[in-house]
């Protein structure tokens, strides 16, 4: 089995190497292997939270320091995670390839400590927060902030700056997914379930435009059938290999 993963890395590898407009998409399965809790728990619970009341704008309406709480508890936890080998991996598969794009769902930024400059946040990111008043944003990295923060300038509440269940994408990030998809040649799907939409669209969007697509996950999903590649495995384990490979065939 380790000789036939190992094959079919080279392969990918092979047809990735000549290549300058690569992209990646990015899901839950690369932070959990930093120990970052995913949403899609046992009996649809979020670290011990029913989802619907710590992740839509009604819950936040209803009880705002509830949603709050649970939020600077994720900050929290996220200090002391740090970026793993998957996320290494494509912070290095930016200096490859010029046309590189990083998409990722997540909110934690792992992969900007990692390195990664060119990433498009679909779903905003935990450390940045939104005035629900005049809606400026400010970084808030790495701050404890109060119970319930209020804005600087207008003295609102501030929310998290992610995106809930039943809000849609920001659209300056979306669009930025959407080109980069429809420009690649070639496209990696990592650690991501493929059913949360739009993103689970983007591969079939680029494959439409003759993109090479390599799925690099736990698990199969929908999306298996219908990829060139399928690196099973953990991203922190197939993707530096990826890289040392990429890397042999460019020298």
């Amino acid at each position: 089995m380790v000789t036939e993963s190992r094959s079919l890395i080279e392969q990918a590898a092979q047809q990735l190497a000549p290549l300058q407009r690569v992209i990646a998409l990015t899901g839950a399965g690369i932070s959990a292997e930093s120990g970052v809790a995913t949403f899609r728990g046992a009996g649809g619970l979020w670290e011990g939270q029913p989802i619907e009341e710590v992740a839509t704008p009604q819950a936040f309406t209803r009880q705002p320091a509830r949603v709050w709480d649970f939020y600077h508890q994720r900050r929290k936890k996220l200090q002391s995670i740090q970026p793993n080998a998957g996320h290494q991996a494509l912070a290095e598969m930016e200096t490859l390839f010029p046309g590189w794009a990083l998409i990722t769902q997540n909110v934690d930024r792992l992969h900007q400590l990692a390195g990664s400059r060119l990433v498009i946040e679909l779903h905003g990111d935990i450390w940045t927060v939104r005035c629900t008043g005049c809606g400026q944003y400010f970084d808030r990295t790495g701050e404890e902030l109060p119970p319930l923060p209020t804005c600087d300038r207008c003295k609102a509440l501030l929310r998290p700056n992610v995106v809930w269940f039943g809000e849609i994408l920001p659209s300056d990030a979306l669009a930025a997914a959407e080109m980069a998809t429809q420009a690649c040649q070639a496209m990696l799907i990592i650690g991501t379930s493929s059913v949360v939409q739009p993103a689970a669209s983007m591969a079939y969007w680029a494959k439409s435009r003759g993109a090479l697509i390599i799925e690099c996950n736990i698990e199969e999903t929908s999306l298996t059938s219908d990829a060139d590649f399928f690196l099973s495995g953990p991203a922190g384990t197939t993707l530096p290999q990826l890289v040392e490979v990429l890397r042999k065939i460019r020298n």
